[in-house]
């Protein structure tokens, strides 16, 4: 390793953090694939074309399994790979790997959602999506007029697996992971001839976790290079202190305020001239009178209290009441069930928007999370739809949109590596050292999973250059491309995110 590089970024204990797609799934231990002395790996190329920005491009997809040896040369992982490239191929054009998060979540989501050449079309007005069949479409919001596209699922995800007598503790945990997904990505431009085209690397959710580590890997952990010109983060997760929810713990009330104000917003619980008034506002609230109230902790009396219980009812659509047997901090879980109580529905974790009848109306928090039961299976039945059918991948194994990747290693060293996990600051580094690199920043107002603020917080930290970060906001939740207009502007906005360089 080079010298100077350890980060003083420390990781979550035992318990899951704020992971997103893959935590309210059972946390099973992936086993691995019965023993295969020589494993084929499967490649599949076809020829397509489509109009993307506006041009009419002819390009190349390839799924494939990009098999991941142990030391002693014997195969451990298949990976599998999506690629989408432009023809005739240019060495000189920009290539981007993707891939979702979790941990345990396929690429489904980015592919069949956002970038890809194809999309499932859901209702993007918070509806559930229903029953089948799902219209796979042609998707004009793709980037391959601005950039080639390696989409990545890692082990547990999709279809990629493990083989043989694979240990599932070498491959599942933050460090472990990134390094794998460094590896294929290496692999990849030297089986493409692409090592000195320009590079961007991104994800969603977890998937920003990874994009940071996998960014030190690539950059920070060997003299071996690879420079990259672009981090792309959706739905930012970075500083896992933000969600957790441990007692004692104020910071994750603050970093909420925000998405509660403008979840109140949506649902006519509050007023204000726009979502970005009023989640300006909260931010500055949050951050000022209600962090200093908060750290006051039971000092916090009288007439001082009762002002901060007005304007915490003011920005989060609560009563006074609920929010004084609060202790004037409300979990998200709690909000979400809370706040629409009175119409009998609960809301939306991954995306506040949508809403959804539990079993009765008493509960403490909702019996599952309407906005993720409202797109699942469409996604779900467009991805093998796209693979199996069109792209042409054999397998009896289930595509894994949410994948069973536990238990999960979340330390990344350093003293309080059981309390801590912060990858940020692989960011600021990776910015200080490569004066080429710039940071896309999207989040969704309608996002508990990945809150917009917590996201900022993170990113405005000491050590991370500020110059070269660009934000970016849209009127939906986590995956803010269901929505028609935000789908088309995520797009718009990553495309000259990559054309800037």
């Amino acid at each position: 390793m080079k010298s100077g590089l350890s980060l003083i970024a420390l990781a979550l204990a035992a318990a899951t953090p704020l992971a997103v797609h893959a935590e309210d799934k059972p946390d099973v231990k992936a086993k691995a694939e019965k023993p295969a002395d020589d494993y084929e790996p499967q490649v599949h190329t076809t020829k397509l074309s489509g109009t993307f920005g506006g041009q009419r491009i002819s390009y190349a997809a390839t799924i494939g399994e990009t098999i991941i040896k142990n030391k002693d040369g014997v195969p451990e992982v298949a990976v599998v790979t999506t690629a989408y490239i432009k023809e005739p191929r240019d060495p000189n054009r920009p290539v981007t790997f993707l891939f979702n998060g979790g941990p345990g979540s396929g690429t489904v989501w980015l592919m069949m959602g956002a970038f890809g050449p194809k999309r499932v079309a859901i209702p993007g007005d918070a509806r559930d999506d229903g029953a089948p069949p799902y219209p796979v479409v042609d998707n004009p919001d793709a980037l391959l007029d601005a950039t080639d596209i390696v989409f990545i699922d890692p082990p547990g995800t999709g279809f990629s697996h493990l083989i043989g007598k694979a240990d599932p503790k070498d491959y599942y945990g933050v460090t472990q992971d990134a390094k794998l997904v460094a590896e294929v990505i290496r692999r990849w431009l030297n089986e493409n001839g692409r090592w000195n085209s320009p590079k961007f690397l991104g994800g969603e959710s977890y998937g920003t976790t990874r994009s940071a580590a996998v960014a030190n890997q690539l950059m920070n952990e060997t003299y071996n290079d690879v420079g990259l010109n672009g981090i792309i983060l959706i739905s930012t997760v970075l500083d896992f202190a933000a969600g957790s929810e441990a007692p004692g713990n104020e910071l994750g009330y603050i970093t909420n305020l925000p998405s509660m104000a403008t979840t109140a917003l949506y649902h006519g619980k509050a007023s204000a001239p726009s979502v970005e008034q009023f989640a300006e506002e909260a931010r500055q609230w949050a951050i000022g009178p209600y962090a200093a109230a908060l750290l006051k902790g039971q000092k916090l009396q009288g007439e001082e209290r009762a002002a901060v219980r007005r304007e915490l009812a003011r920005f989060t659509g609560l009563s006074e009441d609920y929010l004084e047997r609060a202790d004037l901090r409300v979990t998200p879980g709690r909000f979400y069930k809370e706040l629409l109580r009175d119409r009998g529905l609960s809301i939306g974790r991954l995306d506040s928007r949508y809403t959804g009848k539990d079993y009765d109306s008493a509960g403490e928090e909702p019996d599952n999370d309407p906005s993720f039961y409202g797109i699942d299976a469409g996604y779900t039945a467009a991805i093998n739809s796209w693979s199996r059918d069109t792209l042409g991948f054999k397998t009896d194994r289930e595509y894994q949109s949410i994948g069973n990747v536990g238990p999960w290693d979340w330390r990344i060293g350093g003293r309080d590596s059981n309390a801590y996990l912060n990858v940020a600051p692989y960011i600021g580094q990776a910015l200080r050292e490569n004066s080429g690199l710039r940071v896309f920043v999207g989040q969704g107002y309608y996002d508990f999973a990945t809150p917009f603020f917590a996201a900022e917080y993170a990113l405005s930290r000491t050590g991370i250059p500020q110059d070269r970060i660009a934000y970016k906001y849209y009127g939906a939740g986590h995956m803010m491309y269901i929505r028609d207009e935000d789908r088309h502007k995520l797009a718009e906005d990553v495309r000259a995110f990559i054309r800037a360089r």
